[in-house]
């Protein structure tokens, strides 16, 4: 039986990639990617030639044939996401139940590495021996629902993903559940060139991430 990796990837700055993610990614007789675009750049910069292929939430159920064969026969499969830890908020959890399933006896190994989660909470100056992670909020259906709750969730601080697309949707809604005044943290970006923490009220986040600042991938801590 072969082995599954799962490998942690940067989150931006390619340096964050450790020696043994490298190594895995060298020997892995196929990685599946997220996006395979941006994993091939991730590639070309550390000279890495391996077959990619997509795993992303829309992909069929031959890919799931195609990496229970091969581990059958010995090979060793690379998972990777975009960005950070797959499985976290990605659809790695998917592969991993799949196999945990129909191949029990397959080791599944963590290479552990980089993820916008903990590096936001490490740098946020909140209390973090306790959270509640909720991910990306729905895009439509629940969407509403959602963000009333979150009042009412008692394990504090709540963070949150978010695209640059609907971040001033999101922050308009948190506006209306806690108020404009309420205090929460925002992360822009993180280990990249624009790179920002933002402590203020939901007001002055929404004034602050206006323009050029709506761009990049984003984490909401709210306290």
């Amino acid at each position: 039986m072969g082995t599954l990796y799962i490998v942690g990837t940067p989150i931006g700055n390619l340096k964050d990639i450790t020696f043994r993610a490298l190594e895995v990614l060298k020997d892995a007789d196929l990685v599946l990617a997220e996006d395979t675009r941006v994993t091939k750049k991730l590639f070309s910069h550390f000279n890495i030639h391996k077959l990619v292929k997509r795993y992303d939430e829309n992909i069929g159920q031959a890919i799931y044939s195609e990496v229970k064969e091969r581990l059958q026969k010995g090979q060793n499969i690379a998972l990777v996401t975009d960005a950070g830890t797959p499985s976290i908020s990605d659809p790695g959890s998917r592969l991993v139940a799949f196999i945990r399933q129909e191949l029990p006896d397959v080791k599944i190994m963590p290479i552990p590495g980089p993820s916008a989660l903990t590096a936001a909470l490490s740098v946020a100056g909140v209390n973090a021996d306790q959270f509640t992670f909720l991910g990306y909020p729905p895009h439509k259906k629940g969407r509403q629902k959602f963000f009333k709750e979150l009042k009412d969730t008692e394990i504090r601080p709540i963070v949150l993903y978010e695209s640059p697309h609907r971040i001033v949707k999101t922050l308009d809604n948190l506006a209306e559940v806690f108020g404009r005044n309420y205090k929460i943290v925002v992360c822009r970006e993180l280990t990249k060139v624009y790179e920002e923490i933002f402590t203020g009220t939901v007001e002055n986040v929404l004034e602050h991430f206006k323009g050029e600042r709506q761009k990049g991938e984003f984490v909401l801590i709210i306290l």
